[in-house]
């Protein structure tokens, strides 16, 4: 996800839109790419604008900002009501322990029936049970980010952002087995199964952190401009990055953990999210500067598609069985996308819950789960999405 630093004592940064950030979430000096994920809209016109320099009335006016988007966006916030226009109907929602405060990513463990959710801000990574639909136990991780369930190890790493290190977990007891320096914003995580190495970008370092099975770090590879997502292509054997600051994606071998390809990918400003559909030869590369999401030909490395999602689009997920994939996005709109042989069809859009950001997809019950900050409670949630019937069909 876009790094989120606190920003204690300073005002909250602006934008010359009139959008903004709040303080609590952005846990560093905005960059210029801070700026551009900023995508909160203005607050009303009957809000006085001395209040923009005032971190704790800002904070107040957090619920009336998401109420503004929910306005803006000619929605309303429950699931119910986002299901009438998006393929999907509410099927659960289970209460989350800790305060509500922003989550990252998810990873499924199908074999183990797991589900881990980086709740970010309260520093822990929840395991939760997709049977009974519990959660069975939370681990300390400071300011979690990226986690990754690697069942051929039996394995879950996460990224300790706030520690700048990489956890090595063993997915049975969820016991810490090692810790190792990751960078600067350690982030999103994936896997190479050949050669056994876990790539972690380091978003703000421009690197991508190589490490070996058990999580010792073996190898760095430099990207040239701040790291987006990265993702294992089975298909050619290969890493790809996005590269947010050049507006391109790299080629990796692991075998010599160097880029050995830019791809480059017009129409998308500022690319971070990314997902890689080996089998049918396709990546998908979401653009959270301009609400993009481009599809790109992983035979001709050439993109040949482009749609417009929700803003700052963040999380992807894919069902594999279904071939739908789900785009999620830091204003808190879902998209969801029909994939065919050689582009996508999109199947409907709608806000879902204020920064609901964050998605995973079950292949085998294709249930889809989106951690929320504030849900139907008002408190932490995990929303459980099915597929309507008629689009299931």
């Amino acid at each position: 996800m876009p790094s989120e630093r606190s920003a204690a004592g300073r005002n909250a940064p602006t934008r010359s839109d009139g959008l903004l950030c709040l303080d609590d979430e952005i846990d560093r000096r905005p960059s210029a790419a801070d700026r551009l994920r900023c995508r909160i809209p203005p607050l009303p016109a009957a809000v006085p604008a001395a209040l923009l320099t005032h971190r704790a009335r800002l904070l107040a006016l957090a619920a009336a900002l998401a109420t503004a988007l929910v306005g803006a966006a000619g929605a309303t916030t429950t699931a119910t009501a986002a299901a009438s226009e998006l393929p999907l109907q509410a099927d659960a929602r289970v209460a989350l322990p800790g305060p509500s405060v922003r989550f990252d990513y998810v990873s499924i463990d199908p074999g183990a029936n797991r589900l881990y959710i980086a709740h970010m801000n309260a520093n822990e990574l929840l395991v939760f049970d997709l049977r009974a639909r519990r959660v069975l136990q939370t681990i300390t991780a400071p300011g979690v980010h990226g986690v990754l369930a690697v069942p051929q190890l039996g394995r879950v790493f996460a990224s300790a952002t706030n520690a700048h290190e990489l956890l090595t977990l063993d997915a049975r007891s969820g016991r810490v087995l090692n810790r190792a320096p990751a960078g600067d914003y350690p982030d999103g995580i994936a896997y190479d199964p050949v050669e056994r190495q876990v790539y972690v970008s380091d978003e703000t370092g421009g690197v991508e952190a190589v490490f070996d099975r058990k999580g010792k770090r073996i190898a760095t590879v430099a990207l040239g401009g701040d790291a987006g997502n990265v993702q294992y292509d089975a298909g050619s054997g290969r890493m790809l990055a996005a590269v947010q600051t050049r507006n391109d994606v790299v080629v990796i071998d692991p075998s010599s953990n160097r880029v050995v390809r830019r791809v480059a990918v017009p129409g998308c400003e500022h690319p971070h999210g990314l997902l890689v559909d080996s089998a049918r030869r396709l990546a998908f590369v979401a653009c959270d500067g301009n609400a993009m999401l481009l599809t790109l030909d992983l035979k001709r490395l050439k993109v040949t598609g482009r749609a417009l999602v929700g803003g700052s689009p963040d999380v992807l997920a894919f069902d594999t069985s279904l071939h739908r994939l789900y785009v999620a996005a830091e204003s808190g709109e879902v998209a969801v996308f029909a994939e065919g042989a050689h582009s996508l069809t999109k199947l409907g859009q709608a806000l879902l819950a204020p920064r609901a950001h964050t998605v995973a997809v079950d292949s085998r019950s294709h249930l889809v789960y989106f951690p929320l900050e504030s849900g139907s409670s008002g408190r932490a949630e995990l929303l459980i999405m099915k597929p309507a019937a008629a689009a299931a069909t």
